[in-house]
């Protein structure tokens, strides 16, 4: 086999679902946006469905009229970007929930889907979406009399429980829902870690589920296995790749695997990034390219059919620590080549 091999634990993902709701005395739903974090939005929200999932959140109304196919018919499906030009049809026919992020927005919904469910999301201090403080005052009770499914905002820190911006958003949030009848949602994967306070009615983890920080606790969700192509001795001073960015310092054995920037293992890892075989670190060597990557295997005593770049040794966020990155890009950059195996 010439690609790749991506073992993703379902089990794992419904695992980490469990311990989050656990840390709440109110309901849990779950984000599959970008096809569930890049490993099957279908297969992931169906395993997460049989846990107890009843609500789901996704980016865009495409995403959630797919997951509806998926799904079938029952559990609400929320719409993070609102009720977009266009979008009324997916919105209709797949019953989506558009979480309404402007008063363009709440004017299109109410004019084209009268009676159709929405939710709303407001701006507490992050500045991406949502209605701002003095937008929402002028049309809350317009709005409410609507009776929106939800109310939600978003945290820009939660993930630095010491960091300011959380207390603010937390205090702002409140107030500008205070007296509402309506479920309200604040937090996601790192905002339920933050404590009760800012658990409302509803949490929405995402990152979590899928192994990833800020969620220590959480079970490794994804194994990368790729496959050893060649390998080649190298004299001292050989060189290896574009550019010739490595030199060998000592005689070498070079493995070449079958993966590189278009299976969404990022160039900017390069060097710092390692390969694993039996507890054994192995340095990437030379440049990352479009299909392959160099490794140093002169230290195992045989060289494998494969190597694993993610597992036990080496998760989601330890690989995105070498590229200067986060976790979600590792993961959601992961491409279509692997052969994806549940296990």
């Amino acid at each position: 086999m010439a690609s790749g091999r991506l073992s993703i634990d379902l089990n794992a993902i419904a695992a980490n679902w469990r311990s989050l709701n656990a840390r709440t005395d109110v309901e849990t739903a779950a984000v599959v946006k970008a096809d569930g974090y890049g490993l099957g939005s279908a297969r992931v929200a169906q395993a997460l469905a049989e846990a107890g999932v009843r609500r789901f959140f996704v980016a865009s109304a495409e995403e959630g009229a797919a997951l509806r196919q998926s799904l079938g018919e029952g559990p609400e499906i929320s719409v993070f970007s609102g009720h977009m030009a266009g979008d009324t049809s997916l919105i209709r026919q797949a019953q989506l929930t558009p979480m309404i992020n402007s008063l363009d927005q709440l004017l299109r919904h109410l004019d084209a889907l009268p009676g159709h469910g929405f939710g709303i999301q407001l701006d507490s201090g992050m500045n991406r979406l949502g209605l701002e403080p003095e937008e929402w005052a002028a049309i809350r009770e317009i709005a409410l009399e609507q009776r929106p499914r939800l109310i939600m905002s978003h945290l820009a820190c939660a993930d630095m429980p010491d960091h300011p911006m959380n207390r603010a958003q937390l205090a702002c949030f409140t107030q500008m829902t205070q007296g509402v009848d309506v479920p309200r949602s604040l937090a996601a994967t790192g905002g339920i870690l933050l404590g009760r306070e800012y658990h409302f009615e509803l949490t929405r983890p995402g990152i979590g589920l899928y192994g990833g920080l800020p969620f220590e606790a959480a079970m490794p969700v994804v194994r990368l296995d790729i496959p050893v192509i060649q390998t080649r001795q190298l004299a001292i001073g050989e060189s290896v790749g574009y550019a010739a960015a490595w030199t060998a310092a000592r005689v070498s054995k070079i493995a070449t695997i079958a993966a590189g920037y278009a299976d969404g293992l990022i160039r900017a890892m390069g060097p710092q990034a390692q390969l694993w075989h039996g507890g054994q670190a192995l340095p990437v060597v030379g440049r990352v390219s479009m299909d392959m990557i160099g490794v140093d295997v002169t230290d195992l005593p045989q060289t494998p059919p494969s190597l694993q770049l993610l597992g036990p040794d080496q998760g989601v966020d330890q690989l995105a620590a070498c590229a200067g990155t986060i976790g979600y890009e590792i993961l959601t950059s992961l491409g279509a080549r692997y052969h994806k195996a549940i296990v």
